[in-house]
C-alpha cells in the first residue's frame, strides 16, 4: 500500500523505546487513499515512530463496497522496507513488478520485500466481497539486508495459538511456539488476536521487545486499558506476560519487536539512510528506472510527490 499524501513529510524514524513498561494510547489521523478508501494512521504518530521495526500501520474499515470499487491504489516504488497486508474481510489483488498476481484473501499474509526497489499495486477486485476490513504494516529493513533482492511471498496458512476464548494467528515472528514462515530480517513479532466476551488471558511476550496492541474490532482491555477499534495502545519494553480481557467478542493485532537501533528517514514510499538517497530514489522512479513496471493495472502509475525543501535528517530512537 501507498503513502498517498500529496505533501509528505520526512520522518525522523527510531525505536524511541521505554526502557519499561507504558501504556499510552494513540488515535490515528485520517488520510484518503484512493478514491474510495479511508485510512486511519496510526504509525507513525505524533511522538511515536516506530514499535520494533514496525514503522507505518494504516487500519481501514470495515467499509461496505458492495456498490463501489473499493480498494484501488495504483502501480507505486518501495525501496528499504517491507509491507505486511492483512485482512479481516474482503480480498486484495497485488500485482507487482516481479511478475506477482496474487489475491489475498482474509487471514492470509501477503509480504513484500522492496529490497533496493520495487513497485506494486493493489485494489479490490471486480467482483468482491460486500465488506473491507484489514490492516497495512510497514516493516523498515536493516542496513545488512535493505538492498537485497526484492521477493513477494504469499502464505495462505500460518501457524495458529489457542487458549480459552483466544484464538490467534501468527503473522510475522513467533509467539509460544508457533512460528510464521514470512521472512524477517529483525527479532519481531505480529500475531492477529481473537476472543471471546469474557474471556481473560495472559499472553507469554518477551521482556526485551516493545509492542502495541492495535484493536480492529470490539472492546478489549488490554493491560488494563480500554482500547476501541482504530486506536493503537503503545506498551514499551519490560513484560513477560501481557494480560487481555474481552469486554465483548473483539480482535487485535498484536505488534512487538526489538527497538530498532539505526538512523533511517522515511519519506513517501521510501526508507534511506540519507537525503541523498530519498532524492535519488524519486529521481528513479519519476525517470521511469530501477523500480521496474506493473502490467496489467487499469491506469497511470502513481507521480511521486514534490520533495520537502528542508534537508531529510536521518534520526535513531536516542535522538
Amino acid at each position: 500500500m501507498s503513502n498517498l499524501d500529496l505533501k509528505p513529510v520526512a520522518t525522523l524514524c527510531g525505536g524511541d523505546a521505554s526502557t519499561g513498561p507504558v501504556r499510552e494510547l494513540l488515535t490515528g489521523r485520517t488520510v484518503r487513499l484512493g478514491e474510495s478508501t479511508q485510512v486511519r494512521r496510526l504509525l507513525p504518530n505524533l511522538g511515536r515512530r516506530m514499535v520494533g521495526a514496525w514503522c507505518f500501520v494504516d487500519h481501514y474499515g470495515p467499509d461496505d463496497i458492495a456498490d463501489e470499487p473499493g480498494m484501488q491504489v495504483p502501480p507505486h516504488p518501495h525501496m528499504g522496507l517491507q509491507t505486511v497486508s492483512w485482512l479481516h474481510e474482503g480480498e486484495v489483488l497485488h500485482r507487482d513488478s516481479l511478475g506477482s498476481l496474487q489475491t489475498v484473501r482474509p487471514r492470509e499474509l501477503g509480504l513484500m520485500t522492496s529490497g533496493r526497489a520495487i513497485s506494486h499495486s493493489e485494489e479490490s477486485p471486480r467482483e468482491h466481497a460486500r465488506l473491507l476490513h484489514g490492516a497495512q504494516l510497514w516493516v523498515a529493513l536493516p542496513d545488512a539486508h535493505r538492498h537485497t533482492a526484492p521477493t513477494f511471498e504469499h502464505h495462505p496458512v500460518l501457524p495458529e495459538v489457542t487458549a480459552a476464548g483466544l484464538h490467534g494467528t501468527v503473522i510475522l515472528g513467533e509467539l509460544d511456539g508457533a512460528t510464521s514462515p514470512g521472512t524477517t530480517h529483525t527479532p519481531l513479532v505480529g500475531v492477529d488476536l481473537t476472543l471471546t466476551e469474557g474471556s481473560t488471558t495472559a499472553l507469554p511476550v518477551e521482556p526485551a521487545f516493545e509492542y502495541a496492541a492495535l484493536a480492529m474490532t470490539g472492546s478489549i482491555e488490554v493491560d488494563g486499558v480500554r482500547v476501541e477499534p482504530g486506536s493503537l495502545l503503545y506498551l514499551g519494553c519490560g513484560r513477560r506476560d501481557l494480560s487481555l480481557h474481552a469486554r465483548t467478542d473483539g480482535s487485535l493485532l498484536l505488534l512487538g519487536g526489538e527497538p530498532f537501533e539505526e538512523r533511517i528517514v522515511m519519506w513517501w514510499n521510501f526508507i534511506g539512510r540519507s537525503t541523498e538517497e530519498i532524492v535519488q530514489a524519486r529521481s528513479d522512479w519519476m525517470e521511469g528506472s530501477r523500480f521496474g513496471e506493473v502490467l496489467g493495472y487499469d491506469g497511470e502509475r502513481l507521480s511521486a510527490p514534490t520533495l520537502p525543501s528542508v534537508p531529510m535528517k536521518p534520526r535513531g530512537r536516542a535522538g
